[in-house]
């Protein structure tokens, strides 16, 4: 905190004074300046050995010890109105934070060396609760720097502290432009920084690359970066990344049984949920829009689910139930209106939320009443869903672990950790107000 420091003015010295709203913000000045100085040695928590310290304390008058040593002469010098001062923007972490801190500074000294203490020790040592302890830990277990051995045990330390950690250049490599105002991309990028990475969007997107698996290949080699996040890649793309000497993490995609890290929801037991409530509300014409790389050269894990529960409700799968549509505004649009041209659907589930929004629209502009003309269903959740009424029938998937699995393979790549790990967070399927049965043209 800097000051620019001056004596105030007296009445006769300064006419201004002799106005009550310029005394009043003088006085409010030099309150908020001292309450400042107060908040600035506010204690924080007790470094560890908390039990040396306590027995220097009592060695040390009481007038040299606590918050307020030396308070009197710390007090803020009075300023006066006509100069500027600025405050510190200086950012405290959170308690359970600070905690991690400790912890860490203290493996890197040495002095826990194959496992950290217990929860109830490191109440005792930090003087803090339980729950903030545990918090602690988890931080330092997402980071990779602990393990966790099970309930009652003490978590293991699997980094070496005595080095530090380099961060990472990593590129994210989204599906298309859009994808970039998402907001799990955005917060994923920010987590990654956060964490000391450096994390930015590629200048182009796989579908401005043309999912050309040449180009994105070269493009990859002329980027510079440490390591890429690829989302929603086929698998053509997948493989080649795979075999180049950056390390990949796939976010999405068809990434099934590739040695490459990945990351992503397993809908399949939700897709089959949708299916079959859709099949037991008497709907036979169901249509799924989704996009060209889930469809092609076959049918992803999820569609091929969809296509097999329509076929045991008696429903003979066709190009109708899995259409192709250029992916494009027209493109989607059009498909739309093939497809209800002739044999119109009595229900339509669409891949990605922001689909999902414009089928909603279409269906309004055509007259179409959701559900009792149509019934609708998006693969996707959504922010904005929770302003609808009535409610979206939706497949919803926990993006917080997305992150975490994320920060924990950068994590693992900054120390040269191989991780080759793929998992799947579970989806399930919440039904709205806009699925129902079928109506009387169906």
């Amino acid at each position: 905190m800097s000051y620019r420091i001056l004596r105030i003015h007296t009445q006769d010295e300064c006419p201004g004074f002799h106005n009550p709203l310029t005394l009043c913000l003088c006085l409010l000045s030099v309150v908020s300046i001292f309450l400042a100085r107060v908040n600035c040695y506010y204690p924080r928590i007790p470094k560890a050995g908390g039990a040396r310290r306590d027995a220097a304390r009592k060695e040390t008058p009481a007038a040299e010890t606590g918050p307020t040593r030396n308070f009197i002469n710390r007090l803020p010098n009075p300023v006066h109105l006509g100069y500027s001062f600025r405050m510190s923007t200086r950012r405290f972490n959170s308690l359970p934070a600070q905690v991690a801190a400790r912890i860490r500074e203290e493996i890197a000294k040495g002095r826990w060396t194959k496992t950290v203490p217990g929860r109830d020790k490191l109440v005792k040592e930090f003087g803090v609760s339980g729950k903030t302890v545990e918090a602690a830990l988890q931080l330092l277990q997402n980071e990779g720097l602990l393990v966790s051995q099970g309930p009652g045990r003490r978590r293991r330390i699997v980094a070496d502290m005595n080095s530090s950690l380099p961060s990472l250049k990593v590129a994210i490599l989204t599906f298309d432009p859009l994808a970039m105002t998402e907001g799990y991309i955005i917060e994923m990028q920010h987590q990654l920084n956060e964490a000391g990475h450096s994390a930015f969007f590629a200048s182009k997107s796989l579908t401005e690359l043309g999912f050309d698996v040449k180009k994105v290949s070269r493009f990859v080699k002329e980027t510079k970066a440490d390591a890429w996040v690829v989302q929603s890649a086929p698998r053509e793309i997948l493989e080649r990344m795979a075999g180049q000497s950056s390390p990949v993490f796939a976010l999405f995609g068809r990434r099934r049984g590739l040695p490459i890290a990945g990351t992503g929801p397993d809908k399949n037991p939700a897709y089959q949920a949708v299916t079959r409530k859709l099949l037991a509300l008497g709907h036979k014409r169901i249509v799924l829009l989704t996009r060209k790389a889930r469809r092609i050269p076959i049918p992803g894990a999820s569609e091929q689910t969809f296509l097999e529960e329509l076929a045991n409700g008696g429903v003979l799968p066709s190009s109708y139930n899995l259409p192709d549509w250029e992916e494009t505004v027209e493109g989607f649009h059009r498909g739309l209106e093939s497809i209800f041209q002739i044999t119109p659907p009595t229900a339509l589930i669409v891949d990605e939320s922001h689909f999902f929004l414009a089928a909603l629209q279409f269906c309004a502009n055509r007259g179409l009443r959701v559900p009792n003309d149509v019934s609708l269903v998006s693969t996707d959740d959504s922010r904005h869903f929770a302003w609808f009424r009535p409610s979206i029938s939706h497949i919803r998937w926990d993006r917080k672990a997305v992150m975490r699995r994320i920060e924990r393979w950068a994590a693992n790549i900054s120390r040269n950790k191989s991780d080759l790990r793929q998992t799947f967070t579970k989806a399930i399927f919440i039904e709205g107000g806009t699925i129902g049965p079928v109506g009387e043209g169906g």
